[in-house]
């Protein structure tokens, strides 16, 4: 295999490895909240960066965030498209997607159906040939009722 192939070969494996990474963050998400399975996927001092969500630095916090938030959103399918990764270095990238996302949220223990609409941000480290993010930003363009229109409240 020519230096130029293996180059190839390599940038396509860590482009997969970290869609995969993604898929398993909404997997997670998707499984309530896992709170340990979601901060696993994070690097020691990460930043999630959820907008209206809050912002949580270091894996710790991550992980406490997400424990407390299955009580808030009780059904979440995370529906991400459009995924643009970029490799920076070996060792670093960038990802982004959209999001779609039918979800249960509580709120004064009554269950409303809602909808989330967001863009990804993200960064990632490659730590002991393992990808983590780095960084997960949610840009949140609408997290409203299903049956409100979003017409005049979706934010670009």
């Amino acid at each position: 295999m020519t230096d130029d192939l293996a180059a190839r070969v390599a940038r396509l494996e860590a482009i997969e490895e970290i869609g995969r990474l993604k898929a398993r963050y909404c997997a997670y998400c998707d499984d309530r909240y896992d709170p340990d399975g979601i901060a696993s996927l994070f690097v020691e001092r990460a930043v999630w960066d959820g907008g209206v969500f809050g912002r949580y630095e270091g894996r710790e916090a991550i992980r406490a965030f997400f424990a407390r938030v299955s009580s808030e959103i009780t059904f979440a399918a995370h529906l991400v498209l459009n995924p643009i990764i970029e490799l920076q270095s070996a060792d670093t990238a960038t990802g982004q997607w959209r999001l779609i996302m039918p979800a249960t949220y509580v709120a004064d223990g009554k269950p409303e159906a809602r909808w989330h609409f967001a863009a990804y941000d993200d960064s990632f480290v490659r730590e002991s040939g393992v990808w983590r993010f780095a960084t997960l930003r949610v840009h949140v363009n609408y997290w409203g009722p299903a049956l409100q229109s979003w017409a005049g409240a979706a934010r670009l």
